[in-house]
């Protein structure tokens, strides 16, 4: 492993350590650990949703061409995103809009860089012994991917306002009993749709998108 990788790695290994010492400090106030925000991302069709992705992810890995992509790592970055992206996405918005701390935002940045990127990084390395020269690729798709996902399962449908995003709300991770699919499905579609589309890029190759 180069020097530039090997540096790469120390960093990224030294900002998930403070990320997850300040996960642990703000343990009482910290969203992502709490039972709303778990009532929030299992809505049924959000799971639902998220097990028809996975599976087809999942599948079709083994076929893609790309020897980095196996079972393994399709099957727990999608399970990653599933966890943190609706959390980190929400998040980041509520920082830039000044409603969330900066240290809320670099908790959520990290879920999303080992989510979309770090483990990856580290799942290669290790089964292959090097740093998987593929990381920057991966790096850009896996991030549009996991904003998609993210965005997407934040939907809902308010009845005095239409659909919108919901850490728009006040009382966001809060689940909503207005939360209806069919209500939300058209505004889904484009995100779902975009995923289809950088996910069949794996299997036809295209000059530019393919790692």
């Amino acid at each position: 492993m180069n020097s530039f990788f090997t540096i790469y790695l120390s960093l990224w290994i030294f900002a998930c350590i403070i990320a997850i010492g300040m996960t642990y400090r703000l343990r009482a106030v910290i969203d992502i650990t709490g039972q709303s925000y778990r009532r929030y991302l299992f809505m049924p069709w959000k799971w639902v949703s998220f097990t028809v992705a996975t599976l087809g992810m999942t599948v079709i890995a083994p076929y893609t061409g790309d020897p980095t992509w196996d079972y393994i790592d399709a099957l727990f970055m999608s399970v990653l995103t599933f966890l943190t992206a609706p959390w980190s996405i929400g998040i980041l918005y509520l920082w830039i809009t000044g409603r969330r701390p900066a240290s809320l935002a670099y908790i959520a940045l990290c879920c999303w860089l080992f989510s979309a990127s770090w483990s990856y990084d580290l799942y290669i390395l290790i089964r292959d012994g090097e740093y998987p020269h593929t990381w920057w690729s991966n790096l850009l798709l896996s991030s549009v991917l996991y904003a998609c996902a993210g965005l997407m399962w934040n939907l809902e449908y308010q009845t005095r306002i239409g659909v919108i995003f919901g850490f728009m709300r006040d009382d966001w991770p809060a689940p909503t009993a207005e939360d209806q699919f069919i209500r939300i499905f058209w505004f889904a579609l484009p995100f779902m749709i975009l995923v289809a589309l950088l996910i069949l890029a794996f299997v036809i190759p295209v000059p530019g998108l393919s790692g």
